[in-house]
This record gives structure tokens, sequence and C-alpha cells, in this order.
């Protein structure tokens, strides 16, 4: 299937894990591929390659998107490269340890850390969606896609500053869908459960993973490539009529 073809995507924090599955996801599916990264300019060639050897096109673009000027950049080198943006995923975040034994309680956490969770989700969603927006709305089918977490809902390890950021996320995302569902642009998110193997799950005991799959109806944690599919369903005509929703990954650990 090649519904793709044609639309040009955006994917931040692309050069690893959640979002190097989802650059290529939509490759195979015949988009071309704006691969953002931050630092790893190596680990970003190795997903561009591995974009155009699953039939899409694909270019690494390095900005650090909690910076207005960056994420403005990000964006106009993307058009320049491919002509149009049709899809923006936000899946950049501050990195962050899931660890459960040392994680920090609230009682431990200061201000500035919860401001380093907002600058790295909300911030840097809002700086992107702002410098997209002129091109989303250009042929009134532009979609965005947030990716928060299934623990706004169930915070069965309390990590405050990050869900907290992600929470917020999902507040930005309903705002943004509301005003600019008349110029044709829906905004959606996307919330994972623990994903396994990434960067961020790896101080995640595995006694502790195991636990979590048992307590999931299907068994098992997600893998990266779990969240692609969502993610590109909902940028995709398939789910032309939807907008503001949040979809949970987790196996049905969630369930609303």
């Amino acid at each position: 299937m090649r519904d793709f073809q044609g639309r040009v995507v955006l994917v931040t924090g692309a050069s690893r894990g959640i979002g190097a599955a989802i650059a290529r996801a939509f490759a195979a599916r015949g988009a071309a591929v704006a691969v953002n990264y931050l630092r790893r300019h190596d680990a970003a060639q190795a997903v561009v390659q591995d974009c155009r050897a699953a039939g899409g096109d694909a270019v690494a673009l390095a900005a650090d998107v909690t910076r207005p000027d960056q994420a403005q950049a990000l964006v106009e080198r993307t058009v320049a490269e491919f002509g149009r943006l049709d899809v923006l995923v936000n899946n950049a975040f501050a990195p962050y340890a899931f660890d459960p034994e040392q994680r920090q309680s609230v009682e431990a956490l200061t201000w500035p850390d919860f401001q380093r969770q907002f600058d790295g989700a909300v911030g840097a969603a809002f700086h992107l969606c702002r410098a997209a927006l002129p091109h989303l709305r250009r042929d009134a089918q532009g979609a965005i896609v947030n990716i928060a977490s299934d623990l706004i809902e169930d915070p069965v390890v309390p990590y405050p500053d990050y869900a907290t950021a992600k929470a917020a996320l999902v507040g930005l995302s309903r705002q943004l869908a509301a005003e600019l569902g008349p110029q044709g642009v829906r905004v959606n998110c996307v919330a994972p459960g623990l994903v396994h193997p990434t960067e961020g799950s790896a101080a995640t005991r595995a006694a502790f993973r195991e636990a979590l799959a048992a307590a999931t109806p299907l068994r098992r944690l997600a893998r990266p490539e779990d969240v692609a599919g969502p993610v590109l369903f909902l940028a995709s005509a398939d789910s032309a009529f939807v907008t503001g929703q949040v979809i949970f990954v987790d196996g049905g650990r969630v369930m609303r």
C-alpha cells in the first residue's frame, strides 16, 4: 500500500526508538520523511537509509525543537527539501529514564524539573505546530499526531513531571483540534504504555517489565513498531473524520 505517496511527513526525535519506527513506517507507504534529530547524526542517517530502502524518500535534519527559531527553521528546511508538508508527528521529548526504583517523588522534584518536561513535550509541539500550520492547512487536509503516554490515565508508576507534561500535551492537542478543524487540519494523540526496547525503558528492570506485561490483557509490552500503526492511521484518509482523540496503545491496560 502506497497511500502516502506524494505526501511529506516530519517526525521529531526520529533517530531512534518510537520516532525511528514511525519514520520507517511512513516511508514504507511511500512518504517522503524528514527525520529530525538533536545530536545523533549517524543514527539519523541510518534511519534515512532504512526509509529509502523501504521505498520512500528521507532526509536527516538536526534541530533542537524546544527552541522556536530552530523549530521554524526545521519546518522551512523540510519544505525546501520536499516542496510541501502534510503531516507533523511530535515525538520528541526531554530525556527521561523510566526507572521505578530510582524515580523522584514529588517532594524531591523542583519546578525546573517540571519545566524541562514541559519544554520538551508541550513547548516543542507548540513551536512546531505554529511553524507548520501555514503548510498543513494549504490543502485543508493536514494532520498532526502528538505522542503522549498512557500514564496520563493510569499512573502505574508515578512520574509527576513527565506525566503531567504529557497530560498538558493532550490538552494542547484538543485545543488545537477545535481551533484548526475548520481549517482542515486534524490533531490527535497516540498514548503508548511502556515501550521496549527503547533508550527510555532501558532503565526499567526486567522484573518490573515482566510484571507489567503480565498485567496487560495482551500479555506483552509495546514495541516501537506497535506505536507506528496508530500514528499512520491518524495521519491517513482512513481517519478523515477523527480529531481531538487519544488512542491508547498499551495492550489494553487502559480501557476507555
